[in-house]
């Protein structure tokens, strides 16, 4: 299935100074260089489909609306979007994603040599696999997004981020470490002191612009999305820790722990509005820098997605119990899904 190809409507948004960048690409699409997302069941589907039109939905730029602002970008992404997949997705899925025209692509499973069945988290047993990207040399650059994410304002300027093997290898936002679901089974080090957010409340401003330190509070990533420059290099370090049995057994966060690990102090650090982890936005976690108006990419995280809730296919949210970033989500789904009528498109995904 050969790549689809992006709107043309584009408008270049502003790298964050402190990321040095490539030499911009001008081409309308460029096949080397993808966005791109992992996909193992029909679980996650209907994520992936609604992250796919977030990317390319030529719509204003949320700011627009409060500043009243029209000549603001809109989210869509000139860069084109393949669906990784791995061997024990089915058929069905394949079909969804022909039918709307996206490019999916095989990819070998990954596994670690130890044998530790994330009981408390069954789904991290998938995200190995993410670690294939690293592997693919074919692509220049691959931002791999996770299903659960939503894109709110176009961040193309990711493809554009000097990466290589040396203290660069990827880009990444941090992980949160409070714990604001006060799950038992995290590691006691992971409290709001430790985290690296927290040391960005003195100065909000600056956190939409910059990360903290990739050493900051626990020093894991969050693998929600990953800026990668694929390399045969790399990648065998990637391999090689696999082989740890001893380590990798040890982990609670199985990709995103070992990748902090192996590259300690060699990634660069993208603020949170890149991978805007959604509880970040209670007050009682990093309330305290989250601007809706700047967020680019909100995931979901947790077991719990925005499509397991009760929403009828109304369209009305009204008294759901929904949070907002719940509401952008159920949003771009309802416009997906009315879109795809019209084009014919009724498997009910």
């Amino acid at each position: 299935m050969a790549i689809a190809n992006p709107p043309s409507e584009y408008t270049t948004s502003n790298l964050p100074p402190h990321l040095s960048t490539k030499t911009p690409n001008n081409k309308l699409t460029n096949p080397d260089t993808v966005w791109a997302s992992l996909i193992t069941n029909m679980e996650y589907i209907p994520g992936l489909l609604t992250l796919h039109h977030s990317l390319y939905n030529p719509k204003p730029d949320p700011r627009a609306e409060s500043n009243n602002n029209q000549s603001l970008p809109s989210t869509s992404s000139r860069y084109p979007f393949v669906a990784f997949y791995t061997s024990t997705f089915p058929p069905e899925g394949l079909k969804a994603l022909q039918s709307r025209g996206i490019s999916a692509q095989l990819v070998p499973s990954v596994t670690p040599a130890s044998t530790k069945t994330y009981t408390q988290d069954p789904r991290f047993s998938e995200t190995w696999n993410k670690l294939v990207a690293f592997s693919l040399t074919e692509y220049e650059r691959v931002v791999l997004l996770d299903g659960d994410i939503l894109v709110r304002r176009n961040m193309d300027e990711l493809m554009e981020i000097e990466l290589g093997e040396g203290e660069r290898v990827f880009a990444a936002s941090h992980a949160c470490a409070c714990n604001p679901m006060k799950k038992p089974h995290y590691p006691e080090t992971w409290v709001p002191t430790n985290c690296a957010f927290t040391t960005q409340h003195a100065n909000p401003t600056l956190a939409q612009r910059t990360g903290a330190p990739s050493n900051a509070g626990v020093a894991m990533l969050n693998s929600g999305v990953l800026v990668i420059h694929p390399s045969a290099k790399i990648f065998k370090e990637i391999t090689t820790a696999l082989q740890d049995a001893e380590k990798t057994s040890k982990y609670d966060f199985p990709d995103q722990e070992l990748l902090s690990e192996v590259f300690r102090d060699r990634w660069v650090t993208l603020p949170y509005v890149y991978n805007a982890l959604k509880t970040l936005r209670w007050e009682s976690v990093h309330g305290t820098i989250w601007r809706d108006e700047e967020v680019k990419a909100v995931h979901y995280i947790f077991a719990k997605k925005p499509w397991h809730e009760d929403v009828e296919d109304s369209g009305n949210l009204d008294g759901l119990g929904l949070d907002e970033p719940g509401v952008w989500w159920w949003r771009a789904n309802f416009e997906r899904r009315g879109l795809e009528v019209d084009r014919g498109i009724e498997d009910g995904i």
